[in-house]
């Protein structure tokens, strides 16, 4: 990218003028440093800590052209809307509302990040970004520029990274490369120093074990590698093939071997990760009903913070679909000016308008993933702002939105996730049977029906209690009760009741407490109803801070939409997008057949024999971690003292936990090399979490990262952890297992 001039325009930089409210519009300079992955912004406030000036680059989710955010919308005037762009960060940051002095500045800023961000997502390997680190760490650790390192900087530098050593060390390494004994680290000196720093012995043991061939691998040596290490049945043309793709010296490269930098490339690479690469793409079948997969979905998708006093936002439901989520929630009421608006009911949680969010969701539904969307419409409107709320179905999601049943005739079960592609489905209350509508039946405009109401679980009011009885009814109009097709709210009965009264396209939804009581007191019922019902699960009104269950219980018995608050990090919402992370990341996981069974045995609580039984013996060998990230940044002497758990989650049989122990003061290269065994019985249903804690003997840990995945997903032998895909706080840089 050198001499790229949108690359030019950002390291000059140039004022901006952020926008937080119609009254707070303030001009602030950006730049891009020298390091290209950080962007620091000019702060008036005079004791403002120096980090929170600067943002990396990798923590940029997306850059957003023109006038989409809602601060932008808001407090700006549409003849700006060329100048204006977003700045959208990963996990919780607030967006970054920004003016542009001219049309020119605001394409050069835009293009300039998008470049620097692709450049670092897709052209930089795990090993490149490593060396990029630490040479800015290097850097910034050489205070007066002068491109020599003496050892008082040398020492600030070593903290930077996470390594705390004493003086005679520091001393020590510093004598051993100068040296020209100048005093100072120059030139060959740093590389040597950097060299020296950056030596992995658990690679160079396992690379030596195999480079039989003048000290470097031959095709031969890698296949006896991939097949004795890694587990793979592979041929010498895969050999060549690897070599090929990450040898970076072309002598070896035509000699047909591989050095240790290659090497150490493929193990950082998607291939040498500990994620089945071949899972990052859709390779399940997406021909079966609907009702066999589980469906990523998000619970009251609007709020970004609590369920009680939190914003309301379009941005809750654009990250929730960039996520991979599939099935969002809109509570509906009614707003002014016959505009019905969405938020949470009975709470003082800001309100958004219906049509707004709509329109996010046309935009985004399909970002991530091509296979159908599910609006979950809780419905509290009047008649007349029902009608408005299906007049912007229609007329924002045009052709995307389904109004008729696939095919001919009366369907007799869902269609396929393949035939869904691109649709949106809505998910409600319904006047009539599907069949009588097509049967060409009389109809109402209107007709009074029961009223969703989650919203009262949340809300201990007496006095609205009062005015508000449960059961109470709405009144629902036709033309919204008309794009309801496959996904008909209705109350649930009793299993038996839903045997024999309910068609297969009329779901329920249960509050977590009363859908993990029937999976525990009646699993197989549950398994089996499943098979023919779509279920959705939602968290008890009583989590108002927005926290979450664990949603593997009701996975276990065949759950499909199984509502997460997709806006809380942590345990379960890394779970969740552990289990979704597979199947290209669409939404939709295959259930096991045996969830997909009508005559099923299959009890989650009680698994006994049957084809779900299928003991696996998981030994894992976690060896050692590099460069990882100070939980205290703010703390220049604070070192990490870390330590890896390894957790599996599944039926209760397979739950398990373990650790290794800490590392003193050391989150640059700790090792471990210790060994762990777990016995896993239904695999099909396991996942399987890796969780990086700073260790505390006085308080609870703090977490450095996690990386969590499907027991199925996991590849064997010597892999990485994988590239960061998660909510919460992830590895900087990879964590080195032995699998088998």
């Amino acid at each position: 990218m050198e001499g790229d001039p949108d690359l030019q325009h950002l390291l000059t930089g140039n004022y901006l003028y952020k926008v937080k409210s119609n009254s707070w519009k303030k001009a602030r300079y950006f730049k891009l440093l020298s390091d290209c992955k950080t962007i620091w912004q000019e702060s008036q406030k005079p004791l403002k800590k120096k980090s929170s000036q600067t943002f990396s680059i990798e923590d940029i989710e997306d850059v957003r052209v023109g006038r989409q955010s809602e601060g932008l919308k808001k407090y700006t005037n549409e003849s700006l809307e060329e100048q204006c762009f977003s700045i959208v960060f990963k996990g919780q940051q607030s967006n970054l509302d920004l003016i542009a002095p001219s049309v020119e500045d605001a394409k050069q800023w835009v293009s300039g990040l998008d470049k620097i961000k692709n450049y670092f997502s897709h052209n930089m390997s795990s090993q490149q970004k490593r060396k990029h680190w630490l040479l800015s760490c290097m850097k910034e650790a050489d205070k007066d520029n002068d491109n020599m390192m003496t050892l008082k900087e040398l020492k600030h530098f070593l903290k930077n990274v996470n390594i705390s050593v004493d003086d005679n060390y520091a001393k020590q390494l510093f004598i051993q490369c100068d040296t020209s004994q100048s005093g100072t680290l120059e030139g060959s000196e740093i590389l040597e120093f950097y060299k020296r720093l950056t030596q992995r012995d658990e690679i160079d043991t396992i690379y030596a074990k195999y480079a039989t061939s003048d000290g470097k691998m031959s095709v031969e040596d890698l296949v006896n590698f991939l097949q004795n290490e890694q587990r793979e049945p592979v041929s010498e043309n895969v050999a060549h093939s690897l070599i090929e793709q990450y040898e970076v010296d072309e002598n070896a490269k035509q000699n047909e071997h591989m050095t240790k930098d290659g090497f150490l490339m493929y193990l950082n690479s998607q291939q040498g990760m500990i994620f089945n690469p071949e899972h990052y793409t859709v390779y399940q079948d997406m021909t079966q009903p609907l009702n066999h997969y589980f469906i990523s979905s998000s619970h009251n998708t609007y709020l970004m913070e609590d369920q009680l006093k939190g914003p309301s936002s379009t941005e809750a439901y654009i990250k929730a679909l960039v996520k991979g989520c599939r099935c969002v929630e809109l509570d509906c009421w009614d707003g002014h000016d016959g505009e019905p608006v969405i938020y949470h009911g009975y709470t003082l949680t800001s309100k958004i308008l219906f049509r707004d969010v709509i329109k996010a969701i046309s935009q985004y539904a399909f970002k991530t993933s091509e296979y159908p969307v599910i609006l979950s419409l809780e419905n509290h409107c009047t008649v007349e702002q029902q009608n408005k709320m299906a007049s912007h179905l229609w007329s924002i999601l045009g052709d995307a939105l389904l109004t008729e049943p696939l095919g001919d005739g009366v369907p007799m079960n869902f269609p396929s996730p393949e035939q869904l592609k691109g649709k949106i489905l809505i998910k409600g209350k319904r006047l009539n049977k599907l069949e009588h509508r097509l049967s060409n039946g009389p109809s109402v405009d209107e007709e009074m029906v029961s009223e969703e109401d989650e919203a009262e679980d949340a809300v201990a009011d007496a006095e609205k209690k009062k005015k508000k009885p449960k059961g109470s009814k709405i009144k629902l109009s036709m033309a919204l009760s008309d794009v309801v097709i496959y996904c008909k709210s209705v109350h649930f009965s009793g299993f038996e009741n839903a045997m024999k009264n309910q068609s297969f396209y009329e779901m329920s939804s249960f509050k977590e407490g009363k859908a993990i009581k029937l999976a525990q007191d009646s699993g197989n019922a549950f398994v089996r109803h499943n098979n023919k019902q779509l279920s959705r699960i939602y968290p008890a009104g009583s989590r108002t801070d927005s926290s979450n269950y664990n949603p593997v219980e009701l996975w276990n018995a065949g759950c499909q939409i199984v509502a997460l608050n997709f806006q809380t990090p942590g345990k379960e919402m890394d779970i969740n997008q552990g289990r979704f992370m597979q199947n290209g990341f669409s939404g939709y996981n295959l259930k096991p057949k045996f969830l997909r069974d009508p005559n099923t045995d299959f009890d989650p609580s009680h698994p006994s024999q049957g084809e779900w039984m299928n003991p696996k013996s998981l030994h894992i060998m976690v060896i050692s971690a590099q460069q990882l990230p100070k939980v205290n940044k703010e703390k220049l002497n604070s070192i990490v003292d870390p330590l890896v758990k390894m957790e599996i989650f599944g039926v209760l049989r397979d739950c398990a936990a373990k650790e290794t122990k800490h590392i003193d003061n050391n989150g640059f290269n700790p090792m471990w090399n210790e060994k762990f065994t777990f016995k896993v019985y239904v695999p099909d249903l396991a996942i399987v979490r890796f969780l990086v804690e700073d260790y505390d003997h006085a308080s609870h840990n703090d977490m450095i990262g996690q990386f969590t995945l499907p027991f199925n997903s996991l590849q064997m032998g010597t892999s990485s952890r994988g590239e960061p895909h998660t909510f919460s706080s992830h590895f900087s840089s990879e964590d080195i297992f032995l699998l088998e």
